[in-house]
């Protein structure tokens, strides 16, 4: 299934701040296995209180950062640097009552400045640069040194295992770091091209509206003309005394009537949505008159339409949204004269329409591109714009389109709508 519809923004700050949040957790896992190990395992005895400070620090600053999180969209440098400088404020501390430049560990300021220079600005990266090397000068002046048991004969061997131990977790962070920054890299880029895909759409629109409106003003002369010449031919004698004919030419204004009905419609909606060209109504009438208009001007037994909304809503209905629903109804007809399916539905707080038909289906270059400008199996010059026009009146509203084949015949394409974004008053009526 294919869904058509917005992308979904977000902050690089954001996804930088979560990948901070995330590494830290693992700090203070790993933070915590260590102390344990080397206490309770290796015998070697560790100022537990000062050093369990530091997890306990990182481990709520996590949990201060995530209602930070939910409550703003962007995350700027300066609060990235702040939450770097706690980390490397928290690794000094450590460091000082393990044995300061003595310890191996000291390596890990090389991961904290790599990490500031990958996700903070150049002038942040250099700030994060000069707290390490402080904090490597501070952790040299009077550490407290490491109380090793006496069966450590070998101070340096001890040291050089620390340092394996090291590199490990610099390797193990720094993959972890990279493929998340590459990762974010391509999200962005997709985001970005998105963005870029929708505005030429949208400038696309802006175009086919215009030249629709033009062409709804052109029309507007020769309709009218029409009109006057058939009422003129319906009152001449010759006309009027047969039947047959007297039929053609009243079913002829009758067509003539529903194109300036159109002509107007499209000239109406060329405002803004929910504006002049809006009505007030409900979910149950706006559908009800949407497919009485197309049973009155089509075949009457060809559309099966089932009403599962529940209790009805008010509603305000825009003309560009009959008009697309009108497309995708007139599109099924096509491939499928002899029988369409509406369903009328309520999912939560949106309105589902359904429109089924027994056609050949949609092919998957088609379902790959669903909503997109000239994708038609009509083989029509300019064709696939009705669905192109529907994806981008409901992305409006905050609706998507989604299509799908059906089985064992036919294609089926489901609307969503957000109730509240065509709600009026939120009363529900019976």
């Amino acid at each position: 299934m294919i869904h058509a519809g917005g992308l979904e923004d977000t902050d690089p700050g954001r996804r930088n701040m979560w990948l901070l949040v995330q590494l830290r957790w693992i700090a203070v896992g790993g933070q915590l296995a260590t102390i344990g190990f080397v206490h309770f395992v290796m015998g070697v005895h560790l100022p537990l209180v000062p050093l369990f400070i530091a997890p306990l620090l990182l481990a709520g600053i996590n949990l201060a950062t995530y209602p930070l999180l939910d409550r703003r969209a962007a995350i700027t440098n300066w609060e990235l640097t702040v939450a770097m400088l706690a980390d490397v404020g928290a690794l000094a501390w450590q460091l000082h009552f393990t044995g300061g430049l003595a310890n191996p560990f000291a390596f890990l300021f090389l991961l904290q400045v790599v990490t500031g220079a990958m996700l903070l600005q150049p002038g942040s990266s250099w700030m994060i640069v000069g707290a390490a090397s402080l904090a490597l000068f501070t952790i040299a002046i009077n550490p407290v040194p490491l109380d090793l048991p006496p069966s450590s004969r070998d101070p340096f061997r001890l040291y050089l295992a620390g340092s394996l131990i090291c590199f490990a977790l610099i390797a193990v962070l720094l993959v972890l770091l990279i493929t998340r920054i590459a990762r974010n890299l391509r999200e962005g880029d997709a985001e970005r091209a998105a963005i870029r895909q929708r505005a030429a759409e949208e400038d696309h629109i802006v175009r086919m509206g215009l030249l629709a409106t033009g062409a709804a003003h052109e029309l507007g002369t020769p309709l009218s003309s029409l009109s006057v010449i058939l009422g003129d031919w319906q009152h001449m004698p010759r006309i009027a005394g047969d039947k047959d004919l007297a039929q053609d030419v009243a079913d002829m204004q009758a067509e003539v009537a529903r194109c300036k009905t159109i002509v107007s419609g499209i000239l109406a909606s060329a405002g803004e949505a929910r504006g002049i060209a809006s009505e007030f109504t409900t979910v149950r009438h706006f559908l009800d008159d949407l497919v009485a208009d197309w049973r009155d001007s089509r075949l009457t037994g060809t559309l099966e339409y089932a009403d599962r909304f529940g209790p009805d809503l008010a509603i305000v209905s825009d003309t560009a949204l009959r008009q697309v629903l009108s497309n995708v109804i007139d599109n099924a007809a096509e491939v499928s004269p002899e029988w369409i399916g509406i369903t009328l539905l309520r999912d939560r707080d949106e309105m589902v329409i359904e429109v089924a038909d027994r056609g050949p289906g949609f092919a998957p270059e088609m379902l790959a591109g669903f909503g997109q400008p000239y994708r038609s199996s009509k083989g029509k010059a300019g064709g696939g714009l009705g669905l192109f026009l529907l994806v981008n009146v409901l992305r409006k509203l905050g609706g998507t389109a989604e299509a799908e084949n059906r089985v064992p015949r036919g294609a089926l394409v489901r609307i969503r709508l957000p109730l509240d974004a065509i709600a009026r008053g939120g009363e529900e009526q019976a």
